[in-house]
């Protein structure tokens, strides 16, 4: 029995391998391949392993040995813009040669405190005061800490009322932080501090950032006939390992790089996607100052009361309205506040409420509205066809959750369109000819009063160095001047960056830390020109439902009543309470 199998065998195997050579004397060309040395079994293997990244990643020391000269070179002006925007974000860390070494010395939680001060008059809050709360931080041990540099969050809020301020805090560099906010409604308004990470976390996120832009890396597949390859991509790759394939676009210089194929072209590529995350990153000491629920969002309390109760304005001073209070987009001060769980911006535009599709589909009216960018810019696309049933999906045949996605509403002709911006990107797979830069993206578009331009940019580019994140928004900027310019009646949103879940793994690639230094930047690179914000940032920090890195529906709804009142402006009124 076993005779006459071991027969059969070799006859399905003669049968398979002369299969194998019939189709090799089929091929016609493939780029510097030697078909009489390459056997039939090393190309099979070559098909079973190209679902697989290569064991062997490139090792990444520090970004500037190798990816400072990449892009186009910058002007002076660029340099200098570039200088003052890094000097803007500058984050204060451990002193020299001091550093905590144990978990027992970084900035604890639970031992830190904080307490409302009193005002001039006493413990007496009204409608347009400010109020100020003084944090202290200690360490593990109980001891006060006596340097800066930890990541607060502070929030001012009413259960009762659904009303909810985000805080400015200032770092006093001793320990000691002030957490400041607006007083905008009367009533009952409780003060929430928290720490996001210990500033012996933040040294870390940000070395990880300057040495290890590598720890979220790209692969591509690479295919001509059956035979298909798959490479690990980056916007920076070691080139003394092996052979680059470059694909800088060739309009804003922006550099991606794949490694060469063995056996294929450059031009053989299919697709781009996320290849995964790098591990162990960090020490076993340095992982302690990443625990949830310990010292990664964790909430201080106040050494005594944590609520005050907002009186109505002073009689003898004059009414503060919010169309006064008009703070400058770059700085860190309230865009606006929760009342009834609805957003109320401070000034610039009055908020209206869109309850019902058909307003919605009144303010597109013939509109075409142009969404690129990331996954937090897709969930409003995502929101607009769900909730406007007139607005029909066109079927793209595009991958789900990757794009483009287009919806028509042909009876008020009404086109929304929805499109990731180029790589760095980390959706699953993107056909290699989907993939666009935003800023190439707008210089194809005629623009005009009927045209918005939707934007939001920044999730991706967490794990890069800051300098990646400022050229391509500069590349971004550049093109809207030029939109502008010959269409100047389009509209132009920018979604900014919001808070996330984190835990220790989110931490290392996608931390808030990360994401308020982009945001930071965004607000500096697009002040004054003719752009409007949806601040997510502070619509995410000002509510009371648990950060996410897509919001609830009850905040996306407010960031699309904000979109929809920039696009259909309503009468000026004012929104204090």
């Amino acid at each position: 029995m076993c005779r006459n199998l071991s027969k059969y065998a070799l006859v399905f195997l003669f049968l398979a391998l002369s299969g194998l050579i019939f189709l090799l004397r089929n091929i016609h060309t493939v780029e510097n391949w030697n078909c009489h040395t390459i056997s039939a079994l090393y190309q099979i293997q070559s098909r079973i392993q190209s679902s697989f990244i290569p064991v062997g990643l490139p090792t990444f020391y520090n970004n500037r040995t190798f990816c400072a000269h990449l892009g186009q070179k910058p002007s002076p002006e660029d340099e200098l813009e570039q200088r003052y925007l890094l000097d803007s974000i500058a984050w204060p860390g451990p002193p020299p040669h001091s550093a905590p070494t144990a978990l027992r010395q970084t900035s604890d939680p639970v031992h830190s405190l904080f307490a409302i001060l009193p005002t001039k008059g006493g413990r007496e809050w009204h409608v347009g005061d400010q109020l100020e709360a003084l944090v202290q931080m200690h360490d593990f041990q109980g001891r006060p800490k006596r340097y800066g540099g930890d990541f607060l969050l502070a929030r001012l809020h009413s259960p009762e009322l659904g009303a909810g301020v985000a805080g400015k805090v200032l770092d006093h560099g001793n320990g000691f932080y002030s957490a400041l906010f607006p007083l905008l409604w009367v009533g009952s308004a409780q003060v929430d501090i928290t720490l996001v990470h210990s500033s012996e976390a933040v040294a870390v996120l940000r070395r990880l950032r300057e040495e290890r832009p590598d720890r979220v890396f790209f692969k591509s597949l690479f295919r001509l006939g059956f035979l298909s390859e798959t490479t690990v991509c980056n916007m920076c790759l070691p080139p003394d390992q092996q052979p680059l394939c470059n694909y800088t676009d060739l309009y804003t210089g922006e550099p991606w790089y794949c490694y060469k194929p063995k056996m294929l072209s450059c031009d053989t590529r299919i697709n781009h996607a996320k290849g995964g995350y790098l591990k162990h990153l960090i020490t076993n000491k340095e992982a302690l100052l990443f625990q949830s629920g310990v010292n990664i969002k964790v909430h201080i309390h106040a050494s005594g009361p944590d609520k005050i109760n907002v009186l109505p304005p002073r009689k003898d001073k004059v009414e503060v309205e919010s169309s006064s209070i008009k703070p400058e987009p770059i700085k860190l001060e309230p865009s606006g506040y929760y009342y009834g769980d609805s957003w109320r911006p401070l000034g610039g535009v009055t908020m209206r409420q869109f309850n019902e599709s058909s307003a919605i589909t009144q303010c597109l009216k013939n509109k075409v509205i142009n969404m690129y960018g990331d996954s937090t810019v897709r969930q409003w696309f995502e929101y607009l066809i769900a909730f406007v049933p007139e607005l029909k999906e066109f079927n793209l045949h595009s991958p789900k959750n990757v794009g483009p996605f287009m919806a028509v509403d042909s009876i008020h002709n009404i086109l929304l369109k929805y499109r990731c911006h180029g790589p760095p990107i980390r959706f699953s797979t993107v056909m290699s000819s989907e993939l666009r830069y935003i800023s190439n993206e707008l210089d194809g578009l005629t623009g005009g009063p009927n045209t918005v331009v939707v934007l939001s940019i920044w999730a991706h580019f967490s794990t890069f160095p800051v300098e990646v994140y400022i050229r391509r928004l500069r590349h971004i900027r550049r093109a809207l001047v030029r939109l502008l310019d010959r269409a100047p009646g389009t509209l132009v949103v920018i979604r900014s960056a919001n808070l996330q879940a984190l835990d220790q793994e989110v931490s290392l690639y996608n931390s808030d830390w990360y994401s308020l230094q982009l945001d930071k930047v965004l607000r500096a690179m697009f002040k004054g020109m003719s752009v409007l914000l949806v601040d997510a940032w502070q619509m995410t920090s000002a509510h009371h439902l648990p950060h996410a890195l897509h919001p609830p529906p009850t905040i996306v709804k407010n960031m699309i009543d904000m979109l929809l009142s920039y696009i259909c402006p309503g009468k000026k009124k004012t929104q204090q309470k």
